[in-house]
């Protein structure tokens, strides 16, 4: 991998010389070429997406995008037929003449109305690989083929044949970015890359959301994931990946569907989702669902409110504005697992064994509004524009930490917090293409600004001894040796902190097309972070307030990407990402940012005519300043504040990873995957505290793989009868904490968590518009864990099974 890269930063003269070559050659070439441009609409007026444009007895050939509008470049002069093909929709023929240097203008109309189009093609995106589609987590209205960064996306084809239930299912389709804890159930943690996801790399319809609440999978269109540094788009993200969940978007035809899924241990959740329109100029949509749950773990409870409506406005034919909105109610218990016993081993119990207690809660309220404008200049230039809101809170009363002694007691702590969050975001992008000379250029110009006003409240809770906030004393092993505590205690409103966070960000990128070949993307983005000086308001002792923090940086980008013929292509990047480091040190001074730096180089490939992409992408991440929770305080004893943090250097993270998805064959859905990732502590100081060099982070596996896919009987009797199967490996990784020079303790802090497989089978049968969908969950009821750091030990759901039936209008 080293070799690699080093070849990305040192090219010969003699390769230079090459690819100068290779330009000089196209740039003739488009000198004597015309381009073909058109839109394409259904017999109703409609844009019609997706819809394949082919050039006769050539092999040029193109889809139109969700405008209709479509172009074919670098067509020699003379005269040609144009084929149009959509499924459900006859094939037309369309005679056309091209000049040299001369743009043709094509406008046709389908002879299927859109409502016929939806009908006949559930999911429209099937028609072209990832790489064929452009993605608006990039911005850019190019396919991600153009891009020379690696590309995920998930669609709600996907999320129904899984019957996914939380956004943990959907990462288990995307490789190199999986969950690394789920600290007492009351949160999903994801890593990508080695690095930690937060709030921060978590979007909804391109805006930030809290990553606290837990999102409703069945409001979402699809999940799309830009791995690597996203810096330059996106401002202070962490450099494994960003994902942006795009919801379900309103529609100018009536449909929808209601559905039922039922499952084991209670689970019961009836939704639905209805769309049409209001007007010609205006249609709506609103989804929603109700969901109660048991589980597996004794005593454990979760119930689930959801709405989602959005209104589609047709301004002009140039504008439309589109305004969502969604609730999300949770309530739930907070489960921290079995735990560990000695502080490194793991408590051997039953999958179902509940240390808490019965009345503890985690309740959770999360809203977002968006309003997002898209208004065309031209045919070639847009602007667009998102103002968003978001409001979360959380309430939470708990007995946590589940670390017993050596002897298997456990003094049981409580926990009491809670979170009140406003945040605020606009953002404003300018896209569009010009040319100069025979070259073009895709421009992305844009600014941004958001706002976060975080409230935290602080309890005192009362204690059996002079150790605050202990419940009661059990042993693990014998549950009936000590008299367990069923109240609830009384708590008691200490302090509020309220934290504002401000940002801004300008950024400018150049797509340059030199020729169909090679393409060069370069821009660099300007980000300023205020910490405005946090406040805190103490009920006993007063207002105290900290100090402000102010970061700036600039982060740029460059990326070249060559196909060598119109299916492959062969890139490589450098950039750099800027990470403020919240929260203060041992001492209480502020922490430094962090500036990391990436190099990518992958190829992209779409074989079998287009139907399957299979994509392989390297890279290499360093970190100069990686920020971690402090293990203990100034003092010597534990640490249990999330805001104390240490540094503890560099840290390397380098892998490869193997992206596999398309519908090789009629009627069949493959998604699969493999990453591998070394993620390593690097450059230390060396000094008493300090992280030992050389080991791997926690809550990083070196190895994880998936693997999906779903067959639905064709031209048979049995013609609707779909089958599907679903595999999922995360390697072996370590919990606890990273060993330290010269630390107190005399054991190894690292637990190791052994790696585990689990296998899903589906099976279901559509006919007319009634659809029933089965699936049996972890079949081998592998029995594993995930860690959170060596206190929350949450085993995975045994043996499971979850059927849906659903009706669609």
């Amino acid at each position: 991998m080293g070799l690699i890269f080093l070849c990305t930063k040192e090219i010969s003269l003699k390769h230079l010389y090459f690819i100068l070559g290779l330009i000089f050659i196209n740039l003739t070439v488009l000198a004597q070429t015309g381009v073909i441009k058109g839109k394409i609409s259904s017999a109703d007026g409609q844009p019609a997406a997706f819809v394949t444009i082919g050039l006769k007895d050539t092999k040029k050939g193109t889809l139109t995008d969700e405008a209709g509008q479509f172009t074919l470049k670098n067509v020699k002069p003379g005269n040609y037929t144009l084929v149009i093909s959509y499924t459900g929709a006859k094939t037309l023929h369309q005679s056309v003449t091209i000049g040299a240097d001369e743009v043709t203008a094509v406008n046709i109309a389908l002879e299927a109305t859109a409502s016929q189009l939806n009908e006949v093609v559930v999911d429209g995106t099937k028609t072209r690989t990832i790489n064929k589609r452009p993605v608006s987590i990039g911005k850019l209205p190019v396919p991600v083929m153009d891009l020379p960064q690696s590309v995920a996306i998930i669609g709600h084809e996907v999320l129904e044949n899984q019957q996914a239930q939380r956004l943990s299912d959907v990462v288990k389709n995307i490789n190199g970015v999986y969950m690394a804890s789920m600290r007492a159930g009351t949160q999903e943690t994801f890593n990508a890359r080695g690095y930690g996801f937060s709030s921060t790399n978590t979007f909804k319809n391109g805006a930030r959301v809290n990553s606290g609440a837990m999102p409703e999978m069945s409001s979402l269109e699809r999940v799309e994931v830009l791995k690597g540094s996203a810096a330059i788009l996106y401002g202070n993200v962490s450099p494994g990946a960003v994902m942006n969940m795009v919801t379900k978007q309103p529609k100018f035809n009536f449909g929808g569907e209601v559905n039922l899924r039922a499952g084991s241990y209670g689970l019961l959740k009836p939704a639905f989702d209805i769309y049409g329109p209001l007007s010609s100029k205006v249609a709506y949509r609103v989804n929603g669902t109700f969901e109660t749950a048991d589980s597996y773990r004794d005593q454990v409870h979760s119930k689930r409110y959801y709405v989602n409506p959005s209104l589609l406005f047709k301004l002009s034919d140039r504008t439309e504005l589109v305004v969502q909105a969604d609730y999300l109610k949770h309530d739930f218990t907070p489960d921290f697992g079995t735990g560990s016993i000695g502080d490194t081993a793991l408590i051997k119990t039953s999958r179902n064994t509940f240390y808490g207690a019965p009345w503890q809660y985690a309740h959770t309220q999360q809203t977002t509004a968006s309003a997002n404008i898209k208004h065309k200049l031209n045919d070639n230039w847009a602007i667009t524009g998102n103002v968003a809101y978001s409001k979360y809170y959380r309430d939470y009363y708990s007995i946590e930490r589940i670390q017993a002694k050596g002897d298997s007691t456990w003094a049981r702590p409580l926990g009491r917090n809670g979170t009140n969050e406003d945040y605020y975001a606009a953002q404003v992008d300018l896209t569009g293409k010009v040319r100069t000379g025979a070259i073009e250029h895709t421009v992305l110009a844009g600014v941004d600004a958001d706002r976060y006003l975080t409230g935290t409240y602080g309890y005192t809770v009362p204690s059996i001894n002079k150790t605050t906030g202990i419940y009661d004393i059990i042993n693990v092993y014998e549950p009936n040796k000590f008299p367990r505590r069923t109240d609830m205690p009384v708590d008691t409103l200490k302090t509020i902190l309220n934290a504002p966070v401000n940002r801004l960000g300008a950024y400018v990128q150049d797509l340059i097309s030199i020729s169909e070949k090679i393409k060069v993307l370069a821009g660099v983005r300007f980000s300023y972070l205020q910490t405005e000086a946090p406040v805190t308001y103490d009920f006993k002792g007063g207002k105290t307030s900290g100090k402000s923090k102010y970061d700036h940086a600039f982060s740029p980008r460059f990326g070249l990407v060559y196909k060598p013929i119109a299916s492959t292509a062969v890139f490589a990047s450098y950039s750099t990402s800027f990470t403020p480091n919240s929260g203060q040190d041992i001492y209480g001074a502020n922490l430094e940012p962090s500036i990391i730096e990436q190099y990518e180089l992958g190829v992209k490939n779409d074989i079998l005519k287009g139907r399957l992409s299979v994509n392989v992408t390297g890279y290499r991440i360093r970190n100069n300043n990686y920020a971690q929770m402090a293990a203990f305080k100034s003092d010597g004893t534990v640490n249990s504040n999330t805001n104390v943090k240490t540094l503890i250097g560099e840290t390397l993270s380098q892998g490869v990873e193997l992206d596999i998805a398309g519908h090789p064959v009629a009627g069949l859905d493959l998604v699969a995957g493999y990453s591998y990732n070394s993620m390593t502590i690097e450059k230390t100081p060396g000094l008493t505290g300090s992280s030992i060099a050389g080991e791997r982070l926690v809550g990083n596996p070196n190895h994880t793989a998936n693997a999906s896919a779903f067959y639905t009987l064709q031209e048979t009797k049995l013609k609707g009868l779909k089958v599907g199967v679903g595999y999922y490996y995360l390697g072996q990784r370590y919990a606890g904490w990273n060993n330290t020079v010269n630390q107190t303790q005399k054991y190894n802090r690292l637990i190791s968590v052994p790696g585990f497989s689990t296998l899903d089978l589906s099976a279901g049968y559509a006919f007319k518009r009634f659809a029933v969908m089965g699936k049996v969950s972890n079949v081998t009821n592998t029995y594993s864990y995930y860690v959170h750091e060596n206190y929350s030990i949450n085993p995975i759901p045994p043996t499971q099974f979850t059927g849906t039936v659903s009706y669609k209008f």
